[in-house]
């Protein structure tokens, strides 16, 4: 059947891209089969369509079947293939060139089929008949093209399925389209996909297609409240038995083994005295991070070698309360034949569930938590989400087309008896937000209604307006539709008309401004929904995949051809108590929400996580309840400049499409840089090296004329020209050296050049006893790893940015991999000497010239005459310490960079006995932070 392609709209960048990669792996592959990763607005159905078309132009004979997760995505690629002129249609007798079906309509099991006991038999047995029937008519076709749309469902649910029809249809030409990152598959579905599919053959991320204008630039945003007084009241209640027991265990007597004193054997007796705190933490990560967030909190000394990371910097949670005190209870009090020991295990077994934990003869184990479910479902919710769409409405007044996604229409029928009083059955719901909105009058005027897969519901005139808009579209369905009420705010549209009709309807309704708040659950109004003129979402659901975040996301992303400046804000509201030990559950539900998804953040970098909501939030806790107001009234100013958004996202400026992992560095001495002003260096060759030999140096000497006072600059401390933005080493060498305005004074008075090359001297010494640049040892780093074969490129791909308050960005421009390589082997090597494999040294404390210096030629003898009196002692790498040619490697990396020094192995006497004498020391005393940072 000869197909007739109509003029279709111009292939976006990353279309064409995904179809040449489509192109190259289907040709001549024995199993021609693709996985194309592409997010929510990014055009999958085009690809898919295009890469149908080009095989029907090609063999007359050949049949495309298309898989998709609901009916919607179905209606879609029906539509969008007949306006490019492809025969398509739902019929399962194949008879179009296009056929497109749900994976249900494939996937019907047979009740009465039997499923073999060690779970072997063919999934394709277990069929429907008529499941059967379909399978065995795709597998019949002599030309096939398979698209299975959205596969990750397929994956989830039916992967063996899968297997089996790939296998049946060997030789058909299949395209894998998802919106889901591969990384967030879990380990048996990527091991699927892998096996199935081979590597990903294209992939685009959010940010780059919005970087093209294929998607509007977006802002991500949080609003924080606090529990309901009743749910609050409820949550204090429940936390009463849980506080009890940690004042309890402060009780002398309190078990034969205090908890304190088991805390203090178990974590930092041991150190050093039968192993390191790095060989315990990698034997037991969870439980010495709940340690050391005792010790933050003043409850444990800090074990030897041990470093406070930014996880440990938070008060200890209900989880690390819970772990430690299994640890206590699983390896001591259980097994006490004491009566004091069996008294506390009753204690601590009645109070373990009120923060949804109990007790087992294996442990503590979680259990149901009615804690969550209060914070999940809080009433505050809904009431966050009116002032949120009153502030939207405010800015962009009637462009705002605001989405409020819930997790179900109705709650549960039944609630615990735990919260008779607190919550009803409709908490959560979203019947229970339309109403909210319905009685707030801020938003009962842009006439909010509600659309789910049984019920339209919203005020009786906004739903007698919607069937007037009906009628105009479908005069015979509108003939059908009855508003009934009874009485409350919420009225229901009811015609006995299906969610695929209505849906269509209530859409069309929404985009044309009838209504401008749409209440559904994300099962109908995610995946596969598309209303162009979205404006905001709001996020009031529980799911954290990244899989439902891109989805949801993907709502409000879609570009306007009406508003070509749109942009978008994506909401998450989240309920927090101090009430409770586990009041920060929904907190974690956001940090969840945005792993591996990327926003952008103040600075105007695209990374991932939380922090790209604010600077100052943290994934390990949430901020105070102290500062929510304020916390809120800047996420409502950053809302409201729209155009900030668009500007920081920089549309249409070049960009790489890659995800490279970063550390953050903070010194104890902070970089000084002007406020708003953010610095590139780039890593400079050592200005001077200190050896056993005495010190050299490049930096040029100062000029000692009295017409240049201001001549002694960063050459003149010795130092690279990242100096000059305050790097810490400068701060530090002028501390020690009287400080730079000393130098600057000197001069400025005219003193002779004698006494200027003095001081020129002992500011080069002085910079000897503070610790070397960051970016010298960042450099050393990375060339020691190409060196050493770990990545492609070296210290000449570093990238080092200071921002305003101190902050240092480190990052290694290669490849993903090669950035990972680089954050994690750079923090080690700045961090506290812990059990390395192998030790560097640096030589320090040159002794500085008692005489004064006269001549330039003495300032240079007077250097060459300086001898150290110390060895600093840091850490090689994990990465770089697994061999020794990797640590050699280092060595000379080290030596080139920071200056001479030694290399020692823990593993033989010398070096043992210098490991053991630094073990716990931290030069650098830096707090250091992972980001992933996208470019």
């Amino acid at each position: 059947m000869p197909v007739t392609v109509v003029d279709p709209p111009p292939l976006r960048v990353h279309q064409r891209e995904a179809l040449a990669a489509l192109a190259g792996a289907w040709d001549g592959a024995e199993h021609p089969r693709a996985w194309v990763v592409l997010p929510p607005g990014a055009g999958k159905t085009r690809v898919g369509l295009e890469a149908v078309a080009a095989e029907l132009r090609a063999h007359a004979d050949t049949r495309a079947v298309v898989l998709a997760p609901n009916t919607a995505i179905q209606a879609q690629w029906i539509a969008e293939a007949t306006a490019l002129g492809i025969g398509a249609s739902d019929d399962k007798e194949l008879v179009s060139p296009l056929t497109c079906l749900t994976y249900q309509s494939l996937a019907v099991f047979d009740s009465e089929a039997a499923e073999s006991v060690d779970g072997s038999a063919a999934v394709v047995d277990r069929l429907h008949p008529n499941g059967v029937a379909l399978f065995e008519r795709i597998r019949a076709q002599p030309r096939l093209v398979l698209v299975l749309d959205e596969c990750h469902h397929l994956l989830e649910v039916w992967g063996r399925l899968l297997a089996e029809l790939l296998e049946a249809v060997d030789r058909a030409h299949v395209l894998a389209l998802t919106a889901t990152p591969p990384e967030s598959l879990a380990g048996e579905q990527r091991a699927l996909v892998d096996r199935l599919f081979g590597a990903i053959r294209y992939r685009v991320s959010v940010p780059a297609v919005v970087k093209e204008g294929h998607l509007a630039p977006f802002d991500e945003l949080v609003w924080l409240t606090t529990p309901t007084p009743t749910e609050e009241d409820w949550l204090a209640s429940e936390a009463v038995r849980f506080t009890e027991l940690t004042t309890l265990l402060t009780t002398p007597g309190f078990g034969t083994i205090g908890f304190y004193a088991w805390l203090t054997a178990r974590f930092v007796e041991p150190v050093p005295a039968t192993t390191t705190w790095a060989a315990l933490a990698e034997r037991e990560p969870d439980l010495c991070d709940a340690a050391l967030r005792m010790h933050h909190a003043g409850l444990l000394s800090l074990p030897h070698g041990a470093r406070l990371r930014e996880e440990h910097r938070h008060a200890p949670t209900a989880e690390d309360w819970v772990r430690l005190l299994g640890d206590w209870l699983l390896h001591h009090v259980a097994e006490s034949d004491d009566p004091a020991d069996a008294e506390v295990l009753a204690v601590v077994r009645a109070a373990l569930p009120s923060v949804g934990y109990q007790w087992t003869r294996r442990g503590v184990r979680r259990g149901r938590s009615t804690v969550d479910r209060v914070l999940a479902r809080s009433y505050a919710k809904p009431g966050a989400a009116a002032q949120i769409i009153a502030a939207e409405h405010a800015a962009i007044g009637d462009r705002a087309r605001v989405l409020v996604l819930c997790d179900h229409e109705r709650a549960s029928a039944t609630v615990p008896v735990a919260l008779d009083g607190v919550l009803d059955a409709e908490a959560g719901s979203a019947l229970a937000a339309l109403e909210v909105l319905l009685t707030d009058p801020a938003t009962a005027v842009l006439h909010p209604m509600l659309v789910t897969g049984s019920v339209v519901a919203g005020s009786s005139s906004t739903l007698e307006d919607l069937v007037a808009f009906v009628a105009s579209r479908d005069a015979e369905l509108a003939s059908r539709l009855r508003v009934e009420t009874d009485g409350s705010p919420v009225a229901t549209c009811s015609s006995g008309w299906t969610s695929r009709t209505w849906v269509a309807h209530v859409t069309a309704y929404l985009e044309a401004g009838r209504t401008q708040v749409l209440v559904g659950t994300r099962g109908l109004l995610g995946e596969g929904w598309n209303a162009r003129g979205v404006s905001t979402l709001i996020d009031l659901t529980t799911a954290t995949t990244l899989t439902a975040v891109v989805q949801t996301r993907g709502r409000a992303l879609r570009t306007d051809p009406t508003w070509p400046d749109k942009v978008a804000t994506n909401w998450t509201v989240v309920c927090v108590s101090e009430a409770h030990p586990k009041g920060d559950n929904d907190w974690s539900r956001l940090v969840r929400k945005h792993q591996g998804f990327h926003g952008i953040d103040a600075d105007g970098d695209i990374v991932d996580g939380v922090a790209h909501i604010d600077a100052s939030f943290s994934p390990y806790a949430p901020p105070p309840v102290a500062s929510f107001d304020a916390l809120n009234a800047r996420m409502l100013v950053a809302a409201d400049d729209r155009d900030a958004i668009r500007e920081a996202w920089r549309v249409g400026e070049p960009y790489d499409d890659v995800t490279l992992a970063s550390l953050r560095v903070r010194p104890s001495v902070p970089a000084v840089v002007p406020v708003d002003e953010v610095v590139t260096v780039a890593p400079d060759a050592p200005a001077w090296r200190l050896g056993p030999e005495g010190l050299t140096t490049e930096a040029p000497l100062p000029d000692t004329s009295w017409r240049t006072p201001l001549a002694l600059g960063a050459a003149a401390v010795g130092v690279s020209g990242a100096a000059t933005v305050g790097g810490p080493w400068a701060v530090a060498a002028a501390g020690a050296a009287g400080g730079l305005a000393t130098l600057g004074q000197a001069l400025t008075t005219r003193r002779d050049h004698a006494s200027v090359l003095t001081e020129w001297v002992r500011a080069q010494v002085a910079l000897t006893s503070g610790v070397p640049p960051l970016e010298a040892v960042a450099a050393a780093v990375a060339d020691a790893l190409v060196a050493s074969g770990l990545t492609e490129v070296g210290a000449a791909a570093l990238a080092v940015d200071v921002h305003p308050g101190g902050e240092y960005r480190f990052r290694l421009v290669g490849s993903e991999a090669d950035a990972e390589v680089f954050a994690v082997a750079f923090d080690e090597a700045i961090g506290p000497v812990g059990a390395p494999r192998y030790v560097v040294s640096r030589y320090t404390d040159a002794t500085s010239p008692e005489r004064p210096v006269r001549t330039r030629r003495g300032a240079r003898a007077a250097l060459r005459a300086a001898r150290p009196t110390c060895e600093a002692w840091h850490p090689v790498p994990t990465v770089l310490g697994r061999n020794a040619s990797n640590a050699g490697q280092y060595l000379r990396a080290w030596n080139a960079w920071v200056g001479e020094g030694r290399l020692l192995a823990a593993a033989k006497p010398e070096g043992a006995g210098i490991v053991a004498a630094v073990s716990g020391e931290d030069p650098f005393t830096a707090t250091t932070v992972m980001r992933r940072h996208w470019s």
